[in-house]
Order: structure tokens, then sequence, then C-alpha cells
């Protein structure tokens, strides 16, 4: 198990029932960024792979 898969557990255990909508996700990313800008690179990638998930061309991020 990841570190990270604690707060994966937590946001799936908290908020799992609850329906939004991505643009509500992208707010709450770029929110996350503008308090914590050290976290930059890691939401962009993370919102580029999840952007592209259906792309059969571009399986990598560079």
């Amino acid at each position: 198990m990841y570190f990270t898969d604690r707060g994966i557990e937590e946001l799936v255990a908290r908020r799992g029932e609850e329906e939004v909508s991505l643009a509500w996700v992208a707010e709450r990313l770029v929110e996350f960024v503008d308090l914590n800008p050290e976290f930059e690179t890691p939401v962009e990638r993370l919102a580029t792979w999840l952007a592209r998930l259906d792309d059969d061309d571009d399986d990598d991020l560079d």
C-alpha cells in the first residue's frame, strides 16, 4: 500500500457517495495548488493524465 492510498481511502469513505462535476474537481485542484504551490507539478500531471485517459496514442505525459 502506498502512503497516498490512505488519503484516497479517506476520500472514498467521506465523499464516495457524492456526485460532482469535473469542473468542480478542477476548481478544487486550482484551489489546492493556490494554497500549496509546491504541488503544482504533480497536480498538473494528474489533471493531464485524467484528461487523456481515453487517448490511445498518448500514453505518457511528456
